[in-house]
């Protein structure tokens, strides 16, 4: 009887792990479902393929942000930026990763993260191999460089005289049987130059009014080759911008763009008329071209007079560009600043995209996207561990 009631106490309990043997239990997956991540080739550097491994700006902070949330993706590489929106709205993918321009008629149609950085866009030129020299040479005798020289050897005039007048110099003279005009030339050299001081100077005033001429000496070097490189920038940006003052003025070159992106929508406002790249091309208008960084050697070949671009995938250009080719240099910055960010599907949980977008908060706030800015235009990032397919 004992054993039977102790039976009776465990028959529920077999019972139920019974039912939960014949009845299947639902399979929670272990794992979140894997995103569907489109990129495009030729973006720099933003987004790019090299040597088999997705690379830029864009594709290393989704990277982060992805192994942040602990988010599993696969990339589908898209034709174009304007091919991969339209995937996105129609949820063929998840993620639209590039610097993509959240511009008014975009935010209607599309569903986009929190921004990551703004950006305009801006017009490159290639200055030709004399440009430089030229700039030079007018940066040197331009007249406010000149003012600046003036002053600085009336101010060594009014110290030479004073060094003259303070060691009675005009009694040396007589001594060394020399000219006075010798004499007081060789006192305002020693002060221009500040070699040999012990030859000019005995007394304590003497050496205070050396002293003050050190201060103007180096001051003075200073603030001269500042204003040096500062005219000579501006007057090499000047030489570049080939009488591009306005952008309705793109409509008499060739200007490069890339497919898709909101540079060719603002040719079309301008009503420049688009062509395919073609060796022949001659006459003004847009010509289109499958990657920023290739621009560069077409500017350089005379085939396209100018790009237009994002002003960080320009500054990209410039930085990758050697000096025997010419400086490409930006003729027209800051286009229409916009807000970039990442497009998303419409059908991406809410919950991901709150994920996504605190990502995207901390790593802008905590210096991250900043610091992967400047390894893109450096050209130092490290390349994406997913090869994509």
């Amino acid at each position: 009887m004992r054993t039977i009631s102790r039976l009776s106490l465990f028959l529920p309990l077999i019972g139920q792990l019974s039912l939960a043997w014949l009845i299947p239990i639902p399979a929670f997956a272990s794992t979140q479902p894997v995103l569907r991540v489109g990129v495009v080739d030729g973006s720099q550097p933003c987004s790019f393929r090299e040597g088999g491994a997705w690379k830029g700006l864009a594709v290393q902070l989704w990277t982060r942000i992805a192994q942040r949330e602990n988010l599993p993706f696969v990339l589908r590489p898209m034709p174009s930026i304007r091919a991969m929106l339209e995937a996105t709205r129609r949820n063929e993918i998840d993620v639209a990763v590039e610097c993509i321009n959240i511009s008014p008629w975009r935010l209607k149609l599309y569903r986009f993260s929190l921004p990551f950085q703004e950006d305009g866009q801006a017009v490159l030129v290639l200055n030709d191999q004399f440009s430089l020299g030229k700039a030079f040479l007018a940066a040197l005798i331009s007249p406010s460089l000149l003012r600046m020289v003036g002053l600085l050897v009336f101010t060594l005039l009014l110290m030479t005289v004073a060094v003259w007048w303070i060691e009675d110099h005009s009694s040396q003279v007589k001594v060394t049987r020399r000219g006075p005009f010798h004499r007081f030339i060789k006192v305002f050299t020693i002060l221009l130059t500040g070699e040999g001081d012990a030859e000019i100077v005995d007394t304590s005033r003497g050496r205070a009014v050396l002293m003050v001429g050190y201060l103007v000496r180096n001051v003075s070097s200073a603030v001269l080759v500042g204003f040096l490189t500062v005219e000579l920038v501006e007057s090499v940006q000047g030489r570049a911008k080939l009488n591009i003052n306005t952008l309705t003025e793109m409509a008499t070159i060739r200007v490069g763009y890339k497919d898709g992106t909101v540079s060719e929508d603002l040719l079309k406002e301008l009503g420049v008329e688009l062509t395919d790249l073609d060796g022949s091309i001659q006459k003004p208008g847009g010509v289109k071209v499958d990657s920023i960084s290739r621009s560069l050697g077409l500017l350089q070949q005379g085939r396209i007079d100018a790009v237009l671009a994002d002003e960080l995938q320009l500054r990209y250009l410039q930085s990758q560009a050697s000096s025997s080719s010419g400086m490409p240099v930006l003729a027209i910055a800051g286009i229409r600043p916009e807000l970039q960010g990442f497009a998303v599907s419409p059908d991406l949980p809410e919950s991901t995209l709150e994920r996504i977008n605190l990502a995207i908060s901390e790593f802008k706030r905590s210096g991250v996207v900043q610091q992967l800015r400047r390894e893109a235009l450096s050209g130092s990032g490290s390349a994406s561990s997913f090869t994509g397919s």
